[in-house]
């Protein structure tokens, strides 16, 4: 029974804290606000309209809904093994020595000083490595498990919640270029099967190639449940490697794990709008085209050179190129241009976390590029200028404003989000600046004529140690200026140990309750184990009876002063004694005669005389009733 009040007492205090914090962890963009950006149109708010969605007794207003809601996660990074694992770790190599060396097994012949010598240094490697690279080596297994499904949880929960209609991942979506093919396979199973559970590459067959003669449009809403699932992937310096390090077995696994590295999608947006007759002419057609969205999915990692690979190098070049040279023209209205890769775009010092850096290979990797923080300036204006067509000379195309868009990336896991602009009103030599979003913002850099700028957004990474990050982007269509609008916030659920926190409790939670409910159907369904007698000191300590004397009830010897039948006083007697302080101890007759030493000598006498010759002895004298409550003890 107390151990029972005791796992009571503890279910008590555990399963509110457990359901509190659980209810955090899988509600947490609840908690948080979180909600993809709204169209400013009159209706309730993003995170109200989401809240609805999900609340049966309110209504969803889907016109409130943003029709290209992309959910975009940064730099998952799943490790696992190392390469430059120990492979006999789990097995205790040492340990295994020990017999080999102990009993002669590989068949040497040393003398049993020597055998000794080596058997002691196998035992001593046993314990100071085999065991902890054991333990170690498990740490980091059930580490990654519990990753990934940290990870997965972010993924499905925001999925569930926010109810995107594209999803992407900024690359670094493995830890390392330089694993084996096996362990990329391993660590690609992990991804769709843990983390973007129920998730599934872009279909090659989706995917399109620049062309003049580009017809491959898709509906924006069609096939819809289909693209929620689909991760578009983009490929990483840990995935692929940077330019010295790319191979074309490592493009080949990424293509075949995780989806082709450079390819672009488009959507259009039917609009139903009605035309006066007087505007139903070809030029009206030309100023209100449809709406589209063009994503184009880029590998940088080999922009930048020396590059080790030369042709595929080449072919980055060349996709780059064909993006830029069947672009829609840079003054059309309602496009927009989406550019999804992995290694942001040049800046200075100080703007980001990450500032300008560069690493080169030696002769073994062609002195190509091994690590780099951003683009260099020359590729980075190539995004604005080619594939954007932003220019500080006014007589290009479009007056050098360019086309509306937005550059999304990774690999700064700190996340930035900066706006890259360049003055056509400056002195002749104008070059690309860039700047806090906020700052440009808050300096109104972007609304000022005359100087056509980009908004980059480098999105925090996913991973525990960055908060769980996730980045919102939603882009909707106002018919008002007939162009394409968009608006970008994050949704960070915290550091992986809430996720074990929280998990570890609910595990010792649910532990106690069903320790508890054992023990409760085995305390009423099994007999109850019979009661031991009590010891006889404690029969003893615990059984002294009541005497009544002369109708009242006292301890003998305690209480009246006079016998009952002689009308002597009585002696005290020594209540230490056992025996005449309990009747379990002895045949003790409840008279006066027990009072005094006299009596008791009396007593002994005429039971003496009564029992000569087995013959009772028939007293002369009357004999005189025994008071009620005087009868003698029977025998034990």
């Amino acid at each position: 029974m107390y151990f029972a009040h005791v796992l009571r007492t503890a279910l008590l205090a555990l399963v509110p804290v457990s359901v509190l914090l659980t209810t955090y962890l899988y509600y947490y963009p609840f908690f948080h606000l979180c909600a993809f950006p709204a169209p400013d149109n009159g209706g309730p708010s993003a995170y109200r309209n989401t809240l609805r969605k999900h609340s049966p007794f309110s209504e969803h207003v889907s016109s409130a809904v943003a029709p290209f809601r992309l959910l975009a996660l940064g730099d998952p990074q799943l490790e696992g093994e190392s390469p430059y694992f120990d492979p006999d770790a789990p097995t205790f190599p040492n340990l295994n020595k020990f017999w080999r060396d102990a009993f002669q097994l590989d068949g040497a012949r040393d003398s049993p000083l020597q055998r000794l010598r080596h058997s002691l240094h196998d035992l001593v490697d046993f314990y100071l490595e085999d065991i902890p690279d054991f333990l170690e080596l498990y740490r980091k297994r059930l580490d990654h498990i519990g990753n990934d499904y940290y990870l997965g949880h972010i993924y499905t929960t925001l999925h569930w919640w926010t109810d995107p209609t594209h999803v992407t991942t900024l690359g670094d979506l493995v830890g390392s270029q330089w694993i084996a093919n096996d362990e990329f396979e391993s660590r690609g199973w992990r991804y769709w099967n843990r983390v973007f559970r129920g998730g599934e590459r872009v279909p090659d067959e989706l995917t399109s190639q620049p062309s003049e003669d580009f017809d491959a449009y898709m509906i924006l809403g069609d096939d819809a449940e289909r693209w929620k699932h689909r991760i578009i992937n983009v490929a990483g310096n840990h995935d692929v490697g940077y330019a010295g390090d790319l191979s074309q077995e490592r493009m080949d696994r990424f293509d075949r794990v995780f989806g082709k590295p450079n390819y672009e999608l488009r959507f259009q947006l039917p609009i139903n709008r009605t035309w006066d007759i007087a505007d139903a002419t070809d030029e009206a057609e030309e100023k209100f085209p449809i709406p589209e969205i063009r994503i184009i999915v880029l590998n940088d990692m080999n922009l930048d050179t020396p590059a080790s690979s030369k042709e595929l190098q080449t072919e980055t070049y060349q996709f780059l190129n064909q993006a830029i040279t069947h672009s829609r023209d840079v003054s059309r209205p309602a496009h927009f241009t989406l550019l999804l890769t992995h290694i942001p775009m040049h800046k200075k010092d100080g703007i980001c976390v990450d500032g300008p850096f560069f690493d080169f290979f030696g002769s073994d990797f062609s002195f190509g590029v091994k690590e780099q923080n951003h683009l260099s300036a020359p590729a980075s204006k190539g995004f604005t200028e080619g594939i954007f067509g932003m220019n500080a000379d006014t007589s290009v195309p479009g007056q050098g404003l360019g086309r509306g868009g937005l550059i999304l990336t990774g690999h700064d896991h700190e996340g930035c989000d900066t706006y890259h602009y360049i003055n056509q009103t400056a002195p002749p030599q104008q070059e690309w600046e860039a700047m806090r979003w906020k700052d440009a913002v808050a300096a109104r850099i972007d609304e000022q004529p005359g100087i056509p700028g980009l908004r980059e957004i480098t999105v925090r990474s996913m991973m525990g140690s960055y908060a769980g990050n996730a980045g919102l982007l939603s882009l909707w269509f106002d018919e008002e200026t007939w162009d394409w609008k968009f608006e970008f916030t994050t949704c960070g659920l915290g550091t992986q140990h809430i996720w074990w926190l929280v998990h570890i409790l609910d595990l010792v939670t649910l532990g106690v309750a069903l320790v508890y409910v054992a023990v409760v159907a085995v305390e009423l369904y099994l007999p109850p184990a019979p009661e031991k007698p009590a010891p006889i000191m404690e029969q003893i300590n615990t059984g002294r009876r009541r005497l009544t004397i002369s109708g009242t009830m006292s301890p003998i010897g305690l209480t009246s002063p006079y016998s009952p039948l002689s009308g002597t006083p009585f002696s005290p007697i020594d209540t230490s004694v056992p025996s005449l302080r309990d009747p379990l101890l002895g045949r003790l007759h409840r008279s006066h005669t027990l009072a005094t030493p006299q009596g008791m000598g009396k007593m002994r006498k005429q039971r003496s005389r009564s029992t000569l010759g087995g013959v009772p002895e028939v007293n002369s004298r009357p004999t005189t009733p025994t008071p009620p409550g005087m009868e003698p003890f029977p025998d034990l």
